[in-house]
């Protein structure tokens, strides 16, 4: 049976500490995507990552890591979630299924001071998947748009699609909590499969 991990991004502090805000993994389409694979027979995961505000690769790295990993398991991650999948597939040997990065971020203009996207992009962990699909609207954060600019630079086989209006791709922008791109995007048969 194949699984997913879906991956939250970065909230403030003042988000995460909302009461009246769903935690992170239960926000805008990762409810919506979770549930979608799970109808589609994928054993769907969104994990809360630790301290999302402030973000530390080694301790999301840990959890992420307690879940199973392996040649069938789809990625999907969200800004700072599609970033961190960016470093683990660049420092890692794991071989995953298809992986979706929507608006990821990988701090380039170094807004954070933990660390987190220290790391060299590796321009073969595509070669580790069953493809890279990354999904961005022109009317994101500029350090989205960079980011974008980064992996397009350094990964030529990665599948861009471009969804404007869409902003930084939460529910207040995209106008719903539905993402059907990102469902067939993940569900669409590999190549050579």
């Amino acid at each position: 049976m194949r699984n997913a991990l879906i991956l939250h991004g970065m909230p403030s502090w003042e988000e995460y500490s909302d009461s009246g805000l769903p935690a992170p993994p239960d926000r805008h389409w990762l409810p919506w995507l979770r549930l979608e694979l799970s109808l589609a027979g994928v054993d769907a995961q969104a994990p809360e990552l630790p301290e999302p505000y402030r973000p530390v690769y080694e301790a999301w790295r840990k959890t992420f890591e307690s879940f199973e990993i392996g040649s069938e398991t789809l990625l999907a991650g969200h800004s700072c979630g599609g970033g961190f999948i960016v470093r683990w597939l660049s420092e890692g040997s794991r071989r995953v299924g298809r992986v979706a990065l929507v608006a990821p971020w990988l701090d380039p203009f170094g807004e954070l001071d933990t660390g987190f996207f220290d790391f060299e992009l590796d321009p073969r962990l595509i070669e580790r998947t069953d493809g890279v699909v990354v999904f961005y609207s022109r009317d994101d954060r500029e350090g989205v748009l960079e980011s974008v600019e980064r992996l397009r630079g350094s990964l030529p086989a990665l599948d861009l699609r471009e969804l404007n209006g869409y902003g930084h791709f939460v529910e207040d922008s995209m106008g719903t909590d539905a993402f059907p791109e990102l469902r067939d995007a993940l569900l669409s048969p590999s190549p050579g499969r």
